[in-house]
């Protein structure tokens, strides 16, 4: 079928005006578009084959150096710099902290190989059978979840089942593992039923719920009664002062100092600031890592 769009163009190879009917036609004819592909893919060629001549002069410049940055000696030896600072965080290869800078020396990423042992093939794991299992009424009692929650969140979780005369069952393991990951805050003690916020805030089911889900209220549940914790709804409410954190969540580190999580993981192990395990969550304490990000000062 023709078509009936008329565009006055020019063509990318040759520069000459011409007709085109697409508005994705780029050249004014089968030669043109030829030679432009092939002028494409030539220079596509070339600044591959470029970037691998810069690598290899990159890694020939540091192989006249001494000591190298984890930048640089993670080109060295080829691999990445996140792989690399997981070498430093294991004590696979030396390092010195000066101030903020870490250098290795050359002769200490060399001493890898002196002691090496002969390569062994990697064998795929074995997978082990699953014989533990809950029926879905048992999952329902125990966590008190309705039959198309679990069905769900099995689907969304990829959590194994099997059916066996007419019933469903469910993995225990991957049941309690998802479970375990959403139990609530054990730093949390107090907390307000929907029923308590009804009565003290004079708040609807609906007016709960959004409230909740606005201000990020953390919740548990039991049975089939929900929980929300008292401290952050009363902080929400301006009933109390928010109080200042004492820890830092990995992430908020991360964001705070502009680190990766390897290079976080690697400051506060190698200069052990001292950090707790709540829960899935590994917080680290605010006051000592700001202390060690302060510009340096004369007293």
């Amino acid at each position: 079928m023709a078509s009936n769009i008329n565009i006055q163009k020019k063509c990318e190879w040759c520069g000459k005006l011409f007709i085109a009917h697409k508005i994705s036609t780029r050249c004014c004819s089968r030669r043109c578009a030829n030679l432009a592909y092939k002028e494409k893919t030539r220079q596509k060629r070339v600044s591959e084959f470029q970037t691998m001549v810069n690598q290899q002069i990159e890694k020939e410049d540091c192989i006249d150096k001494d000591f190298f940055t984890p930048s640089e000696a993670a080109k060295y030896i080829g691999i990445s710099r996140a792989t690399f600072y997981r070498y430093l965080e294991t004590n696979l290869i030396k390092s010195v902290q000066l101030k903020r800078k870490t250098i290795i020396r050359k002769r200490d990423i060399e001493a890898l190989f002196d002691n090496a042992s002969p390569y062994k093939k990697h064998l795929p794991k074995s997978k082990q059978s699953i014989t533990d299992f809950y029926t879905t009424a048992e999952v329902k009692e125990k966590y008190g979840v309705k039959d198309s929650w679990i069905f769900h969140i099995a689907k969304e979780h990829n959590i194994p089942r099997t059916f066996h005369r007419g019933k469903t069952y469910w993995s225990k393991k991957h049941i309690d593992d998802y479970f375990a990951k959403k139990a609530p805050d054990p730093e949390i003690k107090e907390w307000y039923s929907t029923q308590d916020m009804q009565e003290k805030f004079g708040m609807t089911l609906t007016a709960i719920y959004s409230f909740v889900s606005k201000n990020a209220i953390p919740k548990k549940k039991v049975g089939i009664m929900v929980y929300y914790s008292k401290k952050h709804v009363d902080i929400a409410k301006g009933l109390i002062a928010p109080e200042e954190p004492k820890y830092y969540t990995i992430a908020e580190a991360m964001e705070r100092f502009n680190l990766t999580r390897d290079q976080l993981y690697h400051y506060v192990k190698y200069h052990n600031i001292p950090r707790i395990k709540v829960g899935k969550y590994t917080k680290i304490l605010r006051a000592e890592l700001d202390k060690f990000f302060e510009p340096p000062k004369i007293e």
